[in-house]
């Protein structure tokens, strides 16, 4: 008799997706991670004596594309989304300003400050692209199989897109051509297309339009913030889990994954004891379950070792403040520049300039910059009067051309970052209590992050869909019969979205549905 009906490695927010699912349907599981909280990389602690930072993930606004949170019921185990509007605050070095809001018509208002013509054009824009994306955020929801492919993506981009032939001409542009296609200003190009590149995916790079026209999925699902940090979001999953007899099992690092035959038999701790059930969920980066099968078992070992897991994108600082930035393009504190997440891209030469420190090994000089100062719309993040600040920087090798040590230049790097802010918001220097910097390699360290991607593989064109991580586990199922493959490795991808999780749960429960 097994221990368990399904096991689940890693207690991210996909596995713990996955797990919620597959309790509430009645099943016995047990969910094992090595960290000592569950959450994965969207966990909330208190870092600096009174501040409460997320440590990895910190926007689960994707998370609103997919019912997870009504399916689930989180909202009665303690999740509180926050929506935060305006969305996007961006100044400029001139003291200008936009802002971008859930409301197409109001964005539309703030961008006419800038630019008449590209008011209009952003209409445009919506009208063109929405129905192209609530088309693609219905195959997320679904397992990539050429049925649900074609019934999706197919169907719907011929029936729901409007003039399709010339959206597939604009679907192969790079995000900044895409710019350049219907804006005119440069602060505005700039804008939209900072908002939509943080999975590292350069702006001039073919098919790369996608990355641009992201951003208008934030008129659709909103840009929420948890009450109490990110790290809720997990923890509501864990009480659901719990609350349906599920077991969570932390500060267990799981050392293989057992076989029996061509079937999946359960796990090996790093302590030495098992565990077994006869379905095993790895919801793991898709290279550190390799390193738990047996070699004989994976006959898709050299394409999952020859995956490009690129070279990192970004590095990240959270600082404890005593005051809010004080932007000179919008003074004044708090405002609603602080409850938005603030954008620092100037022009689209500057994003292209960081791009090309980036692709020659190097730090850039003048990074992409998001602000993000979530206490000024979620006090209970910091003491009465403090702040929190998160700074995230675009791009940071994890590998650097010189051969340079990264511990040895991350107090200058985060520098670099503070000053940069400084530019728009001189306050800042004086105003930081402490801070807590993540290198590329701490990221790859905290949270498996292979080489530091933060959305496991890249999502470009190579990797999506039935490509993603390779076609033959692009369905969930693993190499063993009742092993299955979940997370970020897995169709769609990065962000916390809990899909990954959600598609593997249904994909079990078809499969449990077919045992007599």
């Amino acid at each position: 008799m097994s221990d368990y009906d399904v096991l689940v490695i890693g207690a991210g927010h996909n596995g713990l997706a996955c797990a919620a699912y597959l309790a509430r349907a009645g099943y016995h599981v047990g969910v094992f991670e090595q960290q000592d909280v569950v959450g994965g990389a969207v966990v909330t602690r208190e870092i600096i004596p009174g501040f409460r930072f997320d440590l990895g993930g910190s926007v689960p606004n994707s998370i609103n594309l997919a019912p997870i949170i009504d399916e689930l019921k989180l909202k009665e185990y303690g999740y509180e989304d926050v929506f935060l509007d305006p969305q996007f605050f961006c100044p400029y070095p001139d003291g200008s300003h936009l802002f971008l809001w859930r409301d197409v018509d109001r964005t539309c208002e703030s961008i006419a400050a800038l630019s008449d013509h590209d008011a209009e054009a952003y209409r445009r824009y919506a009208r063109d692209w929405q129905p192209l994306l609530r088309v693609i955020v219905d195959a997320m929801n679904h397992s990539p199989s050429p049925f649900n492919l074609a019934r999706t993506l197919g169907g719907g981009f011929l029936t729901r897109v409007h003039a399709p032939l010339r959206m597939a001409g604009l679907l192969a542009k790079s995000s900044a051509a895409l710019m350049q296609t219907y804006f005119s200003n440069p602060k505005v190009r700039a804008a939209i297309n900072w908002t939509g590149i943080q999975s590292g995916v350069g702006i001039d790079e073919p098919f790369g339009a996608m990355t641009a026209a992201w951003h208008l999925t934030y008129h659709l699902a909103g840009m929420s913030h948890a009450r109490g940090g990110a790290g809720a979001l997990t923890q509501a999953m864990a009480r659901v889990i719990t609350a349906h007899g599920g077991e969570l099992h932390t500060n267990c690092r799981v050392a293989a994954i057992l076989s029996r035959g061509k079937q999946a038999a359960g796990i090996r701790l790093q302590d030495g004891s098992t565990v077994s059930a006869a379905r095993v969920v790895s919801a793991i980066h898709i290279r550190t379950t390799l390193g738990l099968l047996d070699e004989a078992v994976v006959p898709a070992r050299k394409k999952i070792e020859r995956l490009d897991l690129g070279n990192g994108s970004g590095m990240a600082v959270r600082l404890a403040l005593s005051e809010l930035p004080d932007y000179a393009a919008l003074p004044g504190q708090p405002g609603p520049q602080h409850t938005a997440l603030q954008w620092i891209c100037p022009d689209l030469d500057y994003a292209r300039r960081a791009h090309a420190d980036f692709l020659s090994g190097r730090v850039s000089t003048d990074p992409l910059l998001g602000a993000m100062t979530f206490s000024a719309a979620d006090p209970t993040l910091a003491p009465p009067g403090r702040h929190t600040l998160f700074l995230w920087g675009q791009y940071y090798p994890y590998e650097l051309a010189d051969g340079r040590d990264w511990d040895d230049l991350r107090e200058q790097a985060a520098d670099r970052l503070l000053d940069k802010l400084a530019e728009y918001a001189p306050n800042v220097r004086s105003a930081v209590i402490g801070r807590f910097i993540e290198t590329p390699p701490d990221l790859e360290r905290m949270f498996g992050l292979h080489r530091a991607n933060i959305t496991h593989l890249p999502m470009d064109a190579r990797h999506m869909f039935m490509l993603r991580p390779v076609p033959e586990y692009s369905q969930y199922h693993g190499p063993l019969k009742g092993l299955y493959i979940s997370g970020a490795s897995t169709h769609p991808g990065g962000g916390i979205t809990g899909q990954p999780g959600r598609n593997t749960a249904r994909v079990i429960l078809q499969d449990l549905a077919r045992k007599p």
